[in-house]
């Protein structure tokens, strides 16, 4: 059991479980009915997303000190009690079943699901 970190719309993997959409809007230009069908995910959880001033800094990160800057303003936003509390059940989650998180992100080394992994693991959980 465990989690999976996944580019949203990209093929499922062979048990890959349900499949949890990280970020902050649906996907542009797709019904909702085919979210799920499409690989995109299956259930949206926007609380694990960064907000939107947050997203610009990454999205304008052209320097590893500003991908610092993002990550460690991502890292403050994911310590707040409840966002501390969602980390900690899906890291117990982990150990029990197979479930991936996911973002539209091309290149998982710049975007929030690479910090998402880390604060992850830090909890103990259980990654693919």
């Amino acid at each position: 059991m465990a989690i999976r970190i996944v580019r949203l719309g990209t093929e499922r993997a062979p048990n890959e479980g349900l499949r949890i959409g990280t970020v902050r809007r649906p996907p542009r230009g797709v019904p909702k009915a085919k979210f799920s069908s499409g690989n995109w995910y299956d259930v949206w959880f926007p609380n694990l997303a960064p907000a939107p001033e947050t997203i610009k800094l990454a999205l304008s990160a052209k320097t590893q000190r500003q991908w610092n800057a993002f990550a460690k303003r991502y890292r403050v936003e994911m310590a707040t009690p409840d966002n501390s509390r969602i980390l900690d059940l899906l890291a117990a989650l982990s150990q029990e079943a197979n479930f991936s998180l996911g973002c539209y992100c091309e290149d998982e080394s710049h975007c929030h699901r690479s910090v998402l992994r880390q604060l992850l693991l830090d909890r103990g959980a259980k990654l693919l």
